[in-house]
């Protein structure tokens, strides 16, 4: 662990959410943003996705760099958000990353697919505006019907409203839809990552454009 770190201790996960969680392998928490701090992190979004990024970043999509924004911070520490990621890495862990993205008109569809193999991170997108199938929100395949290899027809695709934050395991076979309507779908992805792998993090923080201070270590309450 790194000696550095400040520890904060992260509650459970309430059951009857731990056991769909343990299911399913992710959880949407509804509303789970105050619905104060929403506009504040449209215009964090909509100022950050000003900057130059250091990295190529794939066509398509706005990138916004947030993550020294105060609010966007806070939201990575809501308490129910930090609760699922304990649950699912059953251990230390931090945050690793949050960048904001979202599809451009037309754009944005993404083959199913896993992001954390081999990592044990978990990935949270907070939604900043409405979204469903028509502005390409995200799909993903429930853990339990999960056979090892993509299948559209098992892919379930979660709509809501600004403010709800879907946490899964980056493992999770998952993938954006396309934007048909062209609507906004501006979101915040969040990255928390084990412990034991910061020190890969910290050596492509550069790479990956990452600013804030990412010491600070979560700990599962037993």
């Amino acid at each position: 662990m790194n000696a550095l770190a400040t520890a904060t201790r992260v509650d459970k996960l309430e059951t009857v959410l731990a056991a769909a969680l343990e299911r399913d392998g992710y959880l949407l928490l509804r509303g789970a943003v105050p619905e104060p701090w929403r506009q504040g992190l449209r215009d964090a979004f909509d100022v950050g996705s000003n900057h130059l990024w250091s990295p190529p970043r794939g066509p398509g999509w706005r990138h916004a760099l947030v993550d020294l924004d105060p609010v966007v911070q806070r939201t990575c520490r809501l308490p129910a958000l930090l609760a699922v990621a304990a649950q699912l890495l059953g251990g230390p862990f931090f945050l690793s990353q949050v960048e904001g993205r979202e599809p451009l008109p037309g754009c944005g569809h993404q083959p199913l697919h896993r992001d954390g193999v081999g990592t044990n991170a978990v990935a949270a997108m907070v939604f900043l505006d409405p979204y469903g199938p028509d502005n390409g929100a995200t799909r993903v395949v429930p853990r339990h019907l999960d056979s090892g290899e993509p299948d559209e027809a098992l892919a379930l695709i979660q709509s809501g409203e600004a403010g709800d934050i879907l946490v899964f395991d980056a493992d999770l076979l998952h993938g954006a839809g396309l934007n048909r309507s062209g609507a906004r779908r501006r979101s915040l992805l969040v990255s928390f990552m084990p412990e034991s792998q910061r020190g890969g993090q910290d050596a492509t923080r550069s790479l990956r454009s990452v600013r804030m201070d990412t010491r600070e270590m979560f700990v599962p309450r037993a």
